[in-house]
């Protein structure tokens, strides 16, 4: 039986795949669009069985060639750009495409789990999963909105498991390929090592300098949170998945550059500090994203907790930690 995941050579596509690989997991159907070929170095320390891209797993499927013969599907695969403005084909990538896999596992009676994304709540101070405070800002949290609201109809007539992961502002291991997507720890690192200082943005929405906070949650979190559900085939519904804390952008700016300072054998520095020595920079807020940001993030994990999943999450400063030794391991 094949474990199947789309966006496989993606950021939390391959964190799973890897996960899966370090449970013994090895039949594992890769499937992604590698236009973008960089993103096959996610892939090279992982073990997969095969490998499809996307269209052509789309026809197979539908074709009839996996009738039988998967166990799950992870789906992580989307345009993850909430810059994109070709709604067309974000709406066809990230709303058809789940559609047609939902239809499929439903019928096969074959677990399928999915990202969505806290985009979906767009301006809302609220981060519950509930209709009335879900309000997107771009038409990549609309996509993922709408997909979200095909699973609730569902979800009472549902003979197989489906869960939804709303991913807050997930950072870690294997996004090298995003760009301008990529985290800001993935960012913080790469700006210390060139400049020796690190840029935030100033102060907007009510916020000072560097303080607009998100639910930051490491990807190897996102990861066990994921296979907990595996194990759990009798839950589902549609699931917060940050860690639950706000933090700051200044708390990520502070344990990037101690992460690295650490591993240059020097002693750590507390935020004034670093401001005075100038190594944090704010930069005026851009003008494309106004009215498109989300200033203040933080996941109510009611609903996880009540499923059952009961593991603490990584702070930023345990999490940052962790990944500035791996980013730099890759240098």
């Amino acid at each position: 039986m094949y474990t199947i995941v789309t966006g496989a050579a993606g950021f939390v596509g391959a964190n799973i795949v890897k996960a899966l690989n370090e449970r013994g997991v090895t039949n594992i159907l890769a499937v992604d669009n590698l236009t973008k070929a960089d993103k096959f170095k996610n892939l090279v320390d992982c073990e997969i069985a095969d490998y499809l891209d996307k269209h052509e797993f789309i026809e197979r499927l539908q074709a009839g060639d996996f009738d039988g013969d998967v166990e799950a599907i992870f789906h992580e695969g989307a345009c993850s750009d909430t810059m994109e403005t070709d709604g067309r084909y974000m709406m066809e990538n990230n709303y058809r495409y789940s559609t047609i896999l939902l239809d499929w596992c439903q019928d096969q009676d074959v677990q399928f789990l999915y990202a969505s994304s806290a985009a979906t709540y767009g301006g809302s101070s609220v981060f519950r999963e509930e209709r009335q405070y879900e309000a997107p800002l771009n038409v990549y949290g609309y996509s993922k909105f709408l997909f979200d609201q095909v699973v609730r109809r569902r979800l009472p007539d549902a003979g197989s498991q489906i869960v939804g992961f709303r991913y807050f502002n997930v950072y870690g291991p294997r996004e090298n390929h995003k760009g301008r997507m990529a985290s800001v720890a993935f960012h913080h690192f790469h700006q210390y090592r060139a400049d020796q200082k690190v840029k935030l943005f100033e102060g907007s929405h009510g916020y000072g300098p560097g303080e607009q906070q998100r639910d930051f949650v490491y990807v190897g979190d996102v990861a066990k949170v994921n296979l907990w559900f595996l194990d759990h085939p009798n839950v589902s519904g549609i699931f917060n998945l940050g860690s639950g804390r706000a933090q700051s952008f200044n708390d990520v700016a502070v344990a990037s550059i101690n992460g690295a300072r650490a591993l240059e054998g020097q002693a750590a520095l507390s935020l004034d500090e670093l401001r005075a020595a100038g190594k944090i920079e704010y930069v005026p807020f851009p003008e494309q994203l106004k009215g498109k940001y989300q200033a203040f993030t933080q996941a109510d994990l009611t609903r996880l907790r009540e499923a059952g999943y009961d593991a603490p999450f990584a702070t930023v400063e345990e999490g940052v930690a962790n990944y500035v030794k791996w980013l730099s391991s890759r240098v």
